[in-house]
């Protein structure tokens, strides 16, 4: 299925490249926009409720469009999978459009499209999502859908082998024919050792050949449970209608423990790391990736707010740091480049750079590029101007998204995801705003050593050119 974008977008499109294959989901730069309008200042906050079998349900009205947004979100994602079955997150978001007891295989999409709708799901490594965005009048309707899928997704096995090459094909599209997504894969697999994050959320290939249905309805079972879900419903919406609407509909799947999720601490890392990966390809490149502090809590004091302003400050706007530097003027060495910094997630976070080296240039030379504007604002600081300038777009970002009915259905499923409050956006707009530039400058002197990075080098071949293994030549008579 088609995939919106992520709570938290990257700062580069270069670094959404990097790491949209093996995160999960492609990232979209936010744009600021005008302030807010009365509607949008007016408009009443989201609402939380406990249904009684234990499922969350979220409901943010928005008078403005006679439309409704339905999302559920399930805690689980690519994080949850075991070896041997890496994929089966996304092999179930697949499969939970093949029928229920009572619905065809492909008869949802059919239904949602039939009331005027639009509908859709993504996987990625910390959740799996669905959403619907319908006319108001037609939200019983897809509630009733979407809570018969939750609870009773069934389907042969025959719909089962043809849904998975449906899989394994876009695996091919989006990660095998795609070098710098292979070359992501490659990057996550030699930072992380422990965390379930070293795998692809699309899954490795020779998984995805020897799944099977059971594996897919087992995984159903162990992780779709009331607990372990939330419904989001944004729009032109009735609070107390919608939650008698959501205990009718969702209120009787029932209620069952959600499984202990038992911890897979990521190891300290102990020197630079390296990996090279070649591929035929126009350009070369090259990520690097620097382990940083997961932020445990929206209040805990951490200097995961300085990273990420730090990357806003090299790569938050036109004309920033990387790019005037990397990108511009007759010495410049790379075509593009870009930062990310990873605030949250259910797993260790990285902060990532990366760039595509000019004609004449190598990789070699945008990596100490890359690394010396990081080096500079460690020993020199960054101005109030620049502080400033980043921390105004985030304002105009937050306003920007309460848009749009998806974005802020998105917002709110995506904090329920992390175990974060209602007012979780303007929260961490105020810490963000709070960082200080010898807070910035502290956290550049602090965690871009060696023994914090992960260098993967794309090393490109010429378009007909394919990597050879190179071995002991084999005995007369003998294939390889």
């Amino acid at each position: 299925m088609k995939h919106p974008s992520p709570r938290r977008a990257a700062s580069g499109a270069v670094l959404a490249l990097a790491f949209a294959a093996p995160w999960g989901l492609p990232a979209q730069a936010q744009q600021p926009s005008p302030p807010a309008t009365a509607a949008t200042a007016s408009a009443p906050g989201p609402q939380q409720f406990t249904l009684s079998n234990g499922m969350t349900l979220i409901v943010q009205p928005d008078r403005r469009s006679p439309t409704a947004v339905q999302m559920v979100w399930v805690r689980v994602g690519s994080i949850d999978e075991v070896d041997g079955t890496s994929g089966v997150a996304h092999a179930l978001e697949h499969m939970m459009f093949k029928g229920t007891q009572s619905i065809k295989p492909g008869e949802f999409s059919r239904r949602v499209a039939a009331l005027g709708g639009q509908e859709n799901a993504f996987t990625t490594r910390d959740y799996t999502g669905y959403y619907q965005q319908i006319p108001v009048g037609s939200l019983e309707q897809v509630m009733k859908l979407e809570s018969d899928r939750f609870a009773n997704n069934q389907w042969p096995d025959d719909e089962f082998k043809r849904e998975i090459e449906v899989v394994k094909e876009e695996r091919r599209m989006r990660t095998e024919d795609q070098p710098r997504a292979l070359l992501g894969e490659q990057q996550s697999a030699a930072v992380f050792i422990a965390s379930p994050y070293h795998r692809p959320v699309v899954g490795w290939m020779s998984d995805l050949d020897a799944m099977t249905p059971e594996d897919v309805r087992e995984f159903h079972r162990r992780w779709y449970v009331p607990a372990n879900a939330a419904i989001v419903i944004a729009g032109d919406v009735d609070v107390d209608k919608v939650r008698a609407l959501a205990e009718k509909y969702y209120g009787g799947i029932p209620a069952r423990a959600v499984p202990v999720r038992k911890p897979r601490i990521e190891p300290p890392q102990r020197g630079i790391r390296r990996i090279e990966f070649k591929a035929p390809a126009e350009q070369a490149y090259v990520s690097l990736a620097f382990r940083i502090p997961q932020l445990e809590s929206i209040d805990a004091e951490s200097d995961a707010w300085a990273l990420e302003v730090l990357s806003a400050v090299l790569d938050g706007y036109t004309g920033s740091r990387l790019d005037r530097a990397l990108t511009q003027g007759p010495e410049r060495v790379a075509d593009s480049a870009g930062a990310y910094s990873g605030l949250m997630g259910r797993g260790p976070q990285l902060f990532g750079l990366a760039g595509v080296p000019a004609a004449g240039k190598t990789a070699a030379q945008v990596e100490a590029a890359l690394r010396a504007q990081v080096a500079r604002i460690a020993k020199e600081g960054v101005g109030e101007a620049e502080l400033a300038r980043v921390k105004t777009q985030w304002v105009a970002s937050e306003t920007y998204k309460r848009d749009s009915v998806m974005a802020q259905a998105r917002e709110l499923g995506s904090n329920w995801v992390q175990g974060l409050p209602l007012d979780a956006d303007p929260r961490m707009i105020a810490k963000l705003q709070a960082v200080t530039a010898a807070q910035v400058q502290a956290v550049a002197a602090k965690y871009f050593g060696d023994d914090q990075l992960t260098v993967a080098t794309l090393v490109p071949l010429p378009p007909d050119a394919r990597p050879r293994a190179r071995g002991f030549a084999a005995p007369a008579g003998e294939l390889r």
